[in-house]
């Protein structure tokens, strides 16, 4: 019988990427709810060679195109974030892969950890968002969290057969983006086509541009705090422009576990979902003997400063981190729009700080509310600045 899965996010680069782990293991998996965002046509394509029992688009706006092309197919289809909300209390899925994008994976994630649903994490932004709710209800139901990024699936298979009480510090590697060697002066002038082109990954529009600013690393910071229990002091993040280390842990003796890979996300997408058993991979795997070197170096915070907001998001606590990525996510899409400069998203990022109210113990509502005010408010503030 196969192990029943759903995939958020099932247009954008690790949704494709787990559809294709699901396809090559036919009587190990079963794809039986998809959901994208507005690439309609792609999750049609999807649909009809998958066959899932529900199709959810969440732009409501392109539903009819869904339905119209599904409904003879016996497909069942939904549309709108609520309807994909619902979904995950379905009793004929066991996993939840959560790749949407930002905070659109946090609601859906919330519901199913509630339905007591597997989830296979791939949509960090839930644990930055709310990462304190997040484990609080993972405490009170019988769903686990795998991660699905590279760097915590590093994490989490060093850590199996390990006590915790062990782990001294957990490391977590970057490449340092496009700009690694570019002067603080040339990366603050930097374009959209400039940061969009990733020496390592092939990765959606959004996350690129985290990579750029290194806010993403920061977000890996948040999101290995909430999934690992380690205070942030013993989290810190090393610029490793091979991306073959894909993270690390210390440990209290001295001895430090790394997990090596090539730059692929079919090995952790495989990891989460076989339940952390090891799938056999088709694909060619790591030789060494192709690597003269791997090297390591210290991050410059100076010339990427949206690093250092991982520390102010762990340490105020509260809100701040949802203020953070809300911010962020109307600023990358102005720098892409040519809106805003590219140091002009760490600013949009403080200046947004500074005006949405700090709520020390949020809820649920919370969380949305400060999304929302966060939303407007860096809108407006970068309209006003940008004309």
């Amino acid at each position: 019988m196969p192990h029943n899965i759903a995939v958020l996010g099932s247009t954008g680069s690790i949704g494709t990427q787990t559809l294709d782990v699901i396809s090559q293991f036919p009587d190990r998996f079963k794809a039986t709810v998809l959901a994208a965002g507005s690439n309609v046509d792609m999750l049609v394509s999807q649909a009809l060679r998958h066959r899932p029992a529900l199709a959810v688009i969440a732009d409501e706006r392109r539903y009819a195109e869904l339905r119209d092309a599904l409904a003879p197919h016996g497909i069942e289809t939904a549309a709108g974030a609520e309807a994909l909300a619902d979904a995950m209390e379905r009793p004929d899925f066991d996993t939840a892969v959560t790749a949407t994008v930002g905070y659109s994976g946090l609601l859906p994630t919330v519901r199913a950890i509630k339905a007591g649903k597997q989830i296979a994490l791939a949509n960090k932004e839930t644990l930055v968002v709310a990462g304190e709710l997040i484990t609080r209800l993972l405490a009170e139901s019988p769903s686990r969290v795998i991660p699905v990024d590279s760097e915590h699936s590093a994490i989490y298979q060093c850590l199996v057969g390990e006590d915790p009480e062990t782990v001294e510090k957990l490391i977590i590697t970057a490449s340092g983006g496009p700009f690694r060697t570019w002067t603080a002066e040339e990366t603050a002038r930097a374009t959209a086509a400039q940061a969009l082109r990733h020496p390592r990954w092939t990765m959606g529009a959004k996350i690129t541009i985290d990579s750029a600013t290194m806010l993403n690393k920061a977000f890996e910071i948040i999101e290995a705090r909430w999934l690992f229990g380690v205070p942030s002091e013993r989290i810190s993040a090393v610029v490793h422009p091979q991306s073959i280390v894909h993270s690390m842990v210390e440990f209290k003796d001295g001895a430090v576990k790394a997990q090596l890979g090539i730059p692929d996300m079919h090995l952790p997408i495989r990891y989460a979902l076989g339940d952390a058993s090891r799938l056999p991979s088709a694909e060619r795997g790591l030789r060494l003997s192709d690597y003269a070197s791997l090297t390591f170096e210290e991050p410059d915070e100076v010339k990427f400063p949206c690093l250092k907001l991982a520390r102010l998001a762990l340490d105020k606590g509260g809100n701040t981190a949802c203020v953070i990525n809300a911010a962020n996510e109307v600023a990358v899409a102005a720098f892409l729009e040519g809106h805003i400069t590219f140091d002009g998203i760490y600013r949009a990022i403080t200046d947004a700080l500074s005006h949405i109210p700090f709520v020390q113990a949020p809820t649920l509502d919370d969380y949305v509310q400060t999304h929302h005010a966060t939303i407007g408010y860096t809108l407006d503030s970068l309209s006003r600045t940008s004309h």
